[in-house]
């Protein structure tokens, strides 16, 4: 039937009307709770978006004068400004001058900050700060990609759900598989491959839809964890060192972390089950930028159906390079600002052999996309707390382009690559009639100035829109405590 109504376009109000009468979406149902009424700007039942430029999030070259359509959080149309029918119910804004993109699915967020106390490691839960920071930051959709408080994300995600908190649409995943290792706190370790099997099982039973294996596993680790997830219809992420690329890819992994900054693959003499965890950045700072070698493993993980995801943030040098990427000095408690501050100003002059690394791994994230991989990408609020949510998550299309990928093309890694992984592309990752209503209004073009993906003035999420300079600024000085 949707298929018959999409193929008579010219009787728009036809359409309108059918969209009208079958779509209700569950956050038009919902009450918004008093504290999140605040951040709405935009809550209308029929809207019209006029006479922006439209980047869909397919790839395509962006479309410019165009007029997008909501009716109950749906997209009911999009198309030329003076071939769409507006509705004489429509509440309509203005878009001349503005850039409208799909909501951003992000692939590797945390709800979590991480501080570094030597020499313990924290992964201190923000449950209130980060969902606002996401979702003024354009991300209407995040994964948590390994997490210190498990319990605590599926509440926040519930909350959301429920129209009791500001925040983006959340696939939780479980907690971290690992063995002892890092001096992390937080972490429940693993002693052996059963356990890691009942871990996944539990949390599968508990709510999480995903899971994220780590550094110091073992291949028949990964091997059960891999199983039981596939089993019950779920996907498999890693952020590895004990297994390379290639092992975990050939066991089924679904997706690794990081893009290549973490292969292991490169280790001369590396041992099985073992972490070579100094060797593994210096053999890639020895590996040659257009090595066969990479080539040849980046043809594997294609062939194998491997998803890569990129976290250039968390990676970013300090010099020539600001404090925070993307902004947001502001956000962070004063106590922690002081911390990391004084960390990137040590760096500063020092990182020349980290800039060159980051630069490879942006050649290698171009290639392994030219080679027809799929590539999606996040920010990973960890590290020296230099990465923030939502400024960070803007600040990835800059590094993106900055990378050599089109505005486009960045936008679709940032979207519809990461809607296909998820098996959610019918719903949202592009802008296209049927969807979701998933929306980030910027003022500007990021086509002719990059840094203007940093002008987010409305998110839509279901159609509803957020007020992104108010999300933002409820949180300052936050970080870090909450």
């Amino acid at each position: 039937m949707k298929s018959y109504f999409l193929k008579k376009k010219e009787n728009i109000f036809l359409f309108l009307l059918f969209m009208t009468t079958i779509n209700t979406v569950q956050t038009h149902a919902q009450q918004f709770a008093p504290a999140i009424k605040q951040f709405i700007s935009i809550n209308a039942d029929t809207l019209a978006l006029t006479h922006a430029r439209v980047i869909d999030g397919t790839g395509n070259p962006s479309k410019t004068d165009q007029t997008i359509i909501i009716i109950k959080g749906r997209i009911a149309s999009v198309g030329n400004t003076n071939s769409i029918a507006v509705p004489s119910t429509s509440k309509i804004i203005d878009c001349t001058g503005k850039t409208i993109i799909p909501g951003m699915i992000m692939m590797h967020e945390h709800l979590f900050y991480g501080e570094s106390l030597p020499p313990y490691y924290l992964g201190v839960e923000m449950p209130l700060s980060f969902p606002k920071l996401y979702l003024a930051g354009g991300a209407t959709t995040i994964r948590t990609t390994g997490t210190t408080e498990p319990q605590t994300d599926l509440n926040i995600k519930k909350w959301i759900d429920e129209g009791k908190m500001a925040g983006p649409d959340i696939d939780v995943t479980g907690p971290y598989i690992e063995r002892d290792f890092f001096p992390i706190p937080e972490i429940q370790f693993i002693k052996n491959s059963e356990e890691a099997e009942q871990q996944v099982s539990y949390w599968i039973s508990r709510g999480c839809t995903s899971f994220k294996a780590y550094m110091n596993i073992t291949k028949d680790d990964l091997k059960k964890v891999i199983a039981v997830a596939h089993k019950n219809k779920l996907k498999v992420t890693g952020h590895l060192c004990s297994i390379t690329y290639r092992e975990a890819a050939e066991l089924g992994i679904d997706n690794l972390e990081h893009g290549f900054i973490p292969a292991s693959d490169f280790v001369s003499g590396k041992k099985e089950n073992s972490c070579p965890i100094v060797a593994v950045t210096p053999s890639l700072k020895n590996l040659e930028l257009n090595s066969e070698a990479m080539k040849g493993l980046m043809l594997y993980l294609i062939e194998k159906k491997v998803t890569i995801t990129s976290t250039l943030p968390v990676f970013e040098p300090c010099t020539g390079r600001e404090m925070i990427p993307g902004g947001g000095e502001n956000a962070i408690a004063p106590q922690i600002k002081e911390a990391v501050e004084k960390g990137y100003k040590a760096a500063v002059g020092k990182d020349s052999s980290d800039m060159a690394l980051f630069k490879k791994e942006m050649a290698w994230e171009k290639k392994f996309v030219e080679l027809g991989g799929r590539l999606m990408a996040g920010v990973d609020p960890t590290g020296s707390g230099r990465t923030i949510p939502g400024y960070a998550d803007r600040h990835v299309l800059e590094l993106l382009v900055e990378a050599g990928f089109t505005f486009p093309q960045a936008v679709k890694i940032c979207t519809l690559n990461a809607a296909e992984y998820l098996g959610r592309e019918n719903e949202i990752g592009s802008i296209a009639t049927g969807k979701k209503a998933d929306l980030v209004l910027m003022n500007g073009d990021p086509e002719k100035e990059i840094k203007d993906v940093r002008n987010t003035e409305i998110v839509f999420k279901n159609g509803v829109g957020f007020d992104s300079k108010k999300l933002f600024e409820s949180v300052n000085g936050k970080v870090g405590l909450y």
